[in-house]
């Protein structure tokens, strides 16, 4: 079983990143985010985190196109604007990334990035670590204050089991229950949603 770190960039500065990724001996960070940029937290804007990044020594690697959280197809959500994750995973370019993120797990410590400080209602843990955790791998969230969170003791505090339940049980579920947990469709995003 091979081990996914996840991290959150939120408001830290790129100093405050960089102290989490050292914390793990991350080598890549795979950007998850559909839209790879903030209003709010302007370091991690695609272009300069990828030149801080490689300064540190890590590597970056976008793939927020193919395993991003907000996709552009409005086919992958539902009426209230959450999205329907069974869908995105059977999309080509969602398949493709989730087999280049698995060749770079073989080969390097890899951590998915998003926004969110808290991986209990982030995609990279709901959708893209609920298919990594079906393939057998094991995802370890990164925290804040650099501590390591399992995917069970983030299910715990959050209520929303993720790793601990089986495929087949996931298989059970009709499609439309697997979704992001708040709306993040641009026609119909919520009025506090974050910028990130």
């Amino acid at each position: 079983m091979s081990i996914v770190y996840t991290v959150g960039h939120s408001a830290h500065s790129y100093e405050e990143f960089a102290v989490l990724l050292v914390s793990q001996r991350i080598q890549v960070v795979v950007d998850t985010r559909s839209a790879p940029y903030s209003r709010y937290a302007p370091q991690f804007d695609r272009e300069i985190l990828q030149k801080s990044l490689a300064l540190s020594s890590v590597k970056y690697l976008f793939l927020g196109g193919e395993l991003g959280g907000r996709p552009s197809n409005s086919a992958y959500y539902d009426t209230q604007g959450h999205v329907l994750y069974s869908r995105i995973t059977r999309d080509p370019a969602f398949v493709s990334g989730i087999e280049r993120l698995e060749r770079g797990i073989a080969e390097f410590r890899v951590a998915l990035m998003c926004g969110e400080e808290d991986p209990a209602h982030c995609h990279r843990r709901l959708l893209v670590g609920r298919v990594l955790a079906e393939h057998g791998h094991q995802m370890l969230h990164i925290r804040a204050n650099t501590e390591l969170q399992t995917d069970a003791e983030v299910a715990a505090a959050s209520g929303k089991s993720l790793v601990n339940a089986q495929p087949a049980l996931f298989a059970e579920l009709d499609e439309d229950q697997w979704r992001s947990t708040a709306s993040v469709s641009p026609k119909r995003a919520p009025a506090n949603s974050s910028a990130f």
